[in-house]
């Protein structure tokens, strides 16, 4: 059988991996838009977090198979169709990701100063789109909406000591962007409270133990909820007890009283969490083109747990800001005309990955079961759709005696668009590149982010 999969992330490689080890003969081909493969590993995952894009090992090995191949450089949708890839292959997967931010629908998102935070990480991570960004980082306070890892991730950013950036493959401009920025106090605002925040215990101490910043948590925001935490999972109640604690405790607790006003005049920076609190507006300055704050609405909770909903309450707060950084989700976009997609869900309709009313095609990852998890959820996901894939091909669904040319049916039509695609190996070229101009740097890589520039460097 000849498998096609779109989408060089997490769920395209996990899907890829897992057919090729469970069916002997399998073949699977990969697409990708950009020359460079994985997705949000490459492009999501923060810069300080090294560790979490190992599972690029794992991916490069099976792009090495034999039996899979890596054709880069191809956006499917445009250079060729799902219905082109359905009559070349017995199978199609879509893993494209969500690659489209969620909007907050108020005024005054549209002005200068307001990025989405898929724009913000794209834009320090490398993604060529994102390249030209230049957020203006001149403001001593920045607002982040959204209380999730990649909030957290952000506001990581831009507070960590330069000396921690120098050594990631954080981006050489956005680098130089960071070394000017005025930005000293963040805080990151959520509609709902404490009990409801979306990121993870790591996330958090990391940032608690970010040196040079100092939390701010208004112990009000957390009295009474020992009790309420009693029998909650361990993980969230794990994450509420190290907020509490972290809200509760004065500074001269931890250690000596002289220590602690020579640690904390060293401090320049903060940053809080702010909670129950909806955006109505980004507020204009007075020429009406920069943002200068938000108008919050004030909001109660109606409900427990994590289907507790935020209700106004009628009181407004304003928050004086130049910098608003939107951090409410991804959002898949549909691929193709020929694809069912659910608008309101921002998902391919799908059983198990089968996507509903179309025998061949499958779907895998965020576009999947929307923007949410981590690489692991991810990875059992791709597993999920891939069994499916496997199911079908065992109970004959599929019909392998009708044979599928592959790529030898899609490369003719890529040549006639003029379409080049771009190997595993040209990949391992650029990678090459971008790991020497790094070491030079005492950095693990210095990406290229101009599209034109990879191509040009493997003699496209």
């Amino acid at each position: 059988p000849h498998v096609c999969v779109v989408g060089s992330g997490p769920a395209g490689f996990y899907t890829a991996q897992h057919i090729l080890k469970h069916h002997g003969r399998a073949r699977v081909d990969i697409y990708e838009k950009l020359p460079v493969p994985f997705g949000l590993v490459r492009f999501g995952v923060a810069p300080d977090h090294p560790e979490v894009k190992n599972v690029i090992n794992a991916f490069t090995q099976t792009a090495h198979s034999e039996r899979c191949t890596y054709y880069g450089n191809v956006t499917v949708g445009r250079d060729v169709m799902v219905a082109e890839l359905q009559q070349a292959y017995h199978a199609v997967v879509l893993s494209y990701g969500a690659e489209d931010n969620r909007v907050l629908g108020i005024p005054g998102e549209n002005l200068s100063g307001v990025y989405s935070a898929r724009a913000f990480v794209g834009w320090y991570n490398g993604v060529p789109e994102n390249r030209d960004l230049k957020p203006d980082l001149s403001c001593e306070t920045a607002l982040i909406l959204g209380h999730g890892n990649v909030a957290l991730d952000i506001a990581r950013i831009l507070l960590s000591p330069l000396r921690l950036l120098r050594k990631t493959d954080i981006t050489d401009g956005s680098l130089a962007a960071l070394a000017c920025s005025k930005v000293k106090r963040v805080w990151l605002v959520g509609r709902r409270g404490p009990l409801q925040v979306a990121f993870t215990i790591k996330e958090l101490r990391e940032m608690i133990n970010l040196p040079g910043a100092r939390p701010v948590l208004n112990a009000a925001d957390f009295t009474g909820l020992e009790n309420a935490i009693k029998d909650a999972p361990r993980p969230r109640k794990r994450l509420t007890e190290l907020m509490i604690k972290t809200a509760l405790e004065k500074p001269g607790e931890k250690m000596m009283e002289v220590q602690a006003v020579v640690a904390q005049a060293a401090v320049t920076r903060e940053w809080g969490l702010k909670f129950q609190r909806s955006p109505q507006e980004v507020l204009p300055t007075t020429d009406g083109r920069r943002a200068r704050g938000v108008r919050m609405a004030l909001t109660r909770l109606e409900g427990l747990g994590d289907s507790a909903k935020a209700v106004p309450t009628g009181d407004m707060e304003e928050l004086e800001c130049g910098l608003v950084l939107s951090s409410i989700g991804y959002r898949s976009l549909p691929l193709d005309p020929a694809v069912p997609f659910d608008t309101q869900r921002g998902v391919i309709p799908n059983s198990s990955g089968r996507v509903e009313g179309v025998p061949g095609l499958y779907c895998s990852g965020w576009v999947k079961r929307g923007p949410m998890g981590v690489i692991i959820t991810t990875m059992n996901d791709s597993f999920d759709t891939a069994q499916s894939v496997l199911e079908d091909l065992q109970a004959g669904v599929l019909d392998v005696s009708a044979s599928r040319e592959g790529f030898g049916a899609v490369e003719s039509i890529l040549r006639s668009r003029g379409v080049r695609p771009v190997s595993f190996s040209d990949w391992e070229k650029i990678d090459a590149a971008e790991v020497a101009r790094g070491k030079a740097a005492g950095k693990p890589r210095e990406k290229i982010v101009d599209p034109q520039e990879m191509l040009q460097l493997i003699g496209h």
